[in-house]
C-alpha cells in the first residue's frame, strides 16, 4: 500500500475550498454566524475565527510546541471575538490562498491541517443550512489527504467502496489475524466517520471495525 505524499494536495484543498466557501460566507445573513456547529461550544463564527488563525500561523510560521493544542485554539478564537466579521473572513481568505505552499515545503506534518480545515467548512455549512457538507469539489484532493491521515494516525485497515466511485479506497494500517474493514457509502458520511461529526440521517454500512476506532481527531 503506497503512502506517497503529494505535496500539492493541501494547497489544491484549501484553493478549492476557499473559491467555494469566501462567496457563500460573504452572502450569509448575519445572524448565521452566530448558529452552533458540530464542534462544541463554538458557533460558526468562531469555527471560522480559528480556521483563519490556524492557517494564518502556518504563512507566518508562528508554529511553538502546542500550538494547536485546544488551549491554544482557544485562546487564537479569544483573540478575535470583537474582531469585525469582515477581518475575520479577510484573514481566512489569505490563509486558504497563502498556505498551501508553506504546508507542500514542510515534511507533512501539517496535511493533516488543510484536510481540518476543509472539515471544518463543512461544520459551517451544515450549521447554516446550505448544502455540500463534507462533500463538493474538493472531495477530490481530501479524499487521498484522509487516507494518508488515517494510516498515520495509526486506524484499522479498511476497504471503503464510495458511491459513484468505480475503485475501492484503501485507508489505515494492517494488523497481524485481522481482516480489513468495510464501508459502503457515500464520501461525505465516510468523512464524518472519520472526523467524528455527527452521522444523523446517514447511510452506510460499516463491518470489521468501529466508528470510534476509524476517528482521524480526538
Amino acid at each position: 500500500m503506497s503512502d506517497i505524499r503529494d505535496p500539492e494536495l493541501p494547497g489544491r484543498l484549501l484553493r478549492t475550498e476557499r473559491d467555494a466557501l469566501l462567496p457563500l460566507l460573504r452572502a450569509l445573513p448575519p445572524e448565521c454566524f452566530e448558529l452552533r456547529t458540530a464542534c462544541p461550544g463554538w458557533t460558526v463564527r468562531q469555527v471560522l475565527a480559528h480556521c483563519g488563525a490556524a492557517l494564518v500561523r502556518i504563512v507566518d510560521g508562528r508554529l511553538e510546541e502546542g500550538v494547536f493544542l485546544p488551549e491554544a485554539n482557544a485562546a487564537d478564537v479569544a483573540q478575535r471575538e470583537h474582531w469585525p466579521l469582515s477581518r475575520i473572513l479577510d484573514e481566512l481568505e489569505r490563509g486558504f490562498t497563502e498556505a498551501g505552499p508553506v504546508i507542500a515545503a514542510g515534511d507533512g506534518e501539517l496535511d493533516t491541517v488543510a484536510l481540518g480545515e476543509w472539515v471544518h467548512a463543512g461544520d459551517v455549512r451544515e450549521a447554516c443550512g446550505r448544502p455540500g457538507a463534507y462533500a463538493g469539489d474538493g472531495t477530490t484532493y481530501a479524499l487521498p489527504l484522509l487516507a494518508r491521515a488515517s494510516r498515520r494516525r495509526d486506524t484499522p485497515l479498511l476497504h471503503a467502496t464510495l458511491t459513484g466511485r468505480p475503485e475501492p479506497l484503501i485507508l489505515g494500517n494492517a494488523a497481524d489475524g485481522r481482516p480489513a474493514a468495510r464501508f459502503h457509502g457515500d464520501a461525505a458520511t465516510l468523512i464524518r466517520i472519520y472526523a467524528g461529526r455527527p452521522l444523523v440521517a446517514t447511510r452506510y454500512r460499516l463491518s470489521g471495525a468501529t466508528e470510534q476506532e476509524l476517528l482521524i481527531y480526538r
